[in-house]
């Protein structure tokens, strides 16, 4: 089961930085650095990250994923007037393909069936996660040679089945 916990003091911090470390291990073991040389790149990155998103989205939710009271990785979600945006999700690799992000996912289609509003999200056109969004029932709407814009409109797109893996309040 998988609740959300607003990412609210510095104390997610290092957990942060080692969920997004993590997602980048398969580009960085091709980059030919040394260990230091990979934590210092993906140190700033995820500083320059987090600045950006901040500035981006400065009234986005920002939640720790959470399963069984363990942190297994955090969303970034930005509500507004004419949607709902998927700004970020991303989870430990021990706790990927487990359903968790589908569950999660549901639950944002289910919010946005009942306020007649999409969600839309970016997602590498390459990765994994392209064949979850599109099995979700999520359509393209641009994009360009790397990330591939997609949505999920209620009206276009059939309710998906209920989330019963994911608990907790999700405004």
């Amino acid at each position: 089961m998988i609740t959300t916990a607003p990412v609210a003091t510095d104390r997610d911090e290092p957990f942060l930085y080692e969920l997004y470390a993590s997602t980048r291990q398969d580009e960085m073991a091709q980059a030919g650095w040394d260990a230091g040389q990979v934590d210092a790149f993906l140190r700033m990155q995820f500083r320059l990250r987090k600045a950006s998103y901040a500035m981006q989205y400065p009234s986005a939710e920002h939640s720790v994923l959470l399963s069984e009271g363990q942190a297994v990785g955090a969303w970034i979600v930005d509500r507004g007037d004419s949607g709902i945006l998927l700004v970020d999700i991303a989870f430990l690799p021990a706790h990927r393909a487990k359903g968790f992000g589908t569950s999660l996912i549901r639950l944002l289609q289910e919010e946005a069936a009942s306020t007649k509003l999409p969600v839309r999200l970016q997602v590498d056109r390459q990765g994994s996660a392209l064949r979850l969004y599109e099995r979700l029932g999520f359509t393209a709407t641009g994009g360009d040679a790397i990330r591939l814009s997609m949505a999920w409109i209620p009206e276009a797109a059939p309710m998906p089945e209920a989330a019963p893996m994911v608990a907790g309040a999700i405004p």
